[in-house]
């Protein structure tokens, strides 16, 4: 079956273009001018991936990613911008996005983040224990449940699916359970060596993983930050000699 990508952007031309492109490329293209049809469209066709404009009209594509993860969407979404700025970046990646690529780009460069984010999205889970599910850490009377067949994290009681980027990292993260992980080997193993992959990303996903897991993200008992080198995951909270602020 065709994977299908839906594309998001105000201009007809760029839809067009992309959309020839990937369809030459083995996929199915669907097009919008706006989110103002999104979920309709992702109810409909079932889309495995949005490519979504920055700069759309009546709602740009931040607020599109916020509102879609807050109602528990889980689709991957590569964000386009036209404006290189790092702040755009980091927020668009807060807000749940899983790549961005930056305007003008060449559609070869957008297909390999497609297919590199699928890959991630797609990829078996690896489990720390043979036939593991489900990973379960912090305090027996309120643990947090690491779902690694559904993608989610139970915490408290509610239930929150996490993006491709966020799965990859924490699944990382708990596989190697109190053993340091360099930020360099995180970004390797969790973006597949995307070329140019955003520096801060696996600062931004930590961050982002940190107010879902923590009691006080300001704080971290779970992802804690090694000085000098990286993030460990500590399943019974302690805190090491070693970590950062």
């Amino acid at each position: 079956m065709l994977k299908k990508i839906l594309i998001v952007d105000d201009d007809p031309e760029l839809r067009q273009l992309l959309s020839n492109y990937l369809v030459r490329q083995g996929y199915d293209a669907l097009q919008a001018p706006d989110a103002s049809n999104i979920e309709a469209m992702l109810t409909r066709h079932s889309p495995h991936l949005l490519v979504l404009d920055l700069m759309l009209p009546k709602e740009d594509g931040l607020a599109v990613c916020r509102r879609l993860r807050g109602r528990g969407e889980d689709i991957p979404i590569i964000m386009l911008t036209a404006r290189d700025d790092t702040i755009d970046r980091i927020v668009g990646l807060e807000m749940g996005a899983d790549d961005y690529v930056g305007k003008p780009f060449d559609p070869r460069e957008l297909v390999a983040r497609i297919e590199a984010v699928l890959r991630r999205r797609g990829a078996p889970p690896a489990v720390p224990v043979a036939g593991a599910e489900v990973i379960c850490f912090g305090p027996a009377e309120d643990p947090r449940k690491f779902d690694l067949a559904a993608r989610t994290l139970k915490v408290g009681g509610s239930t929150v699916a996490l993006t491709s980027g966020e799965f990859a990292l924490l699944h990382v993260l708990v596989k190697n359970a109190n053993r340091p992980q360099k930020r360099e080997r995180l970004l390797e193993l969790t973006h597949e060596n995307d070329a140019e992959t955003f520096d801060r990303a696996i600062d931004v996903q930590v961050h982002r993983l940190r107010k879902l897991i923590e009691p006080d993200p300001a704080q971290p008992r779970y992802l804690q930050t090694v000085r000098g080198l990286g993030y460990v995951f500590v399943p019974d909270g302690n805190l090491r000699t070693e970590r950062g602020t």
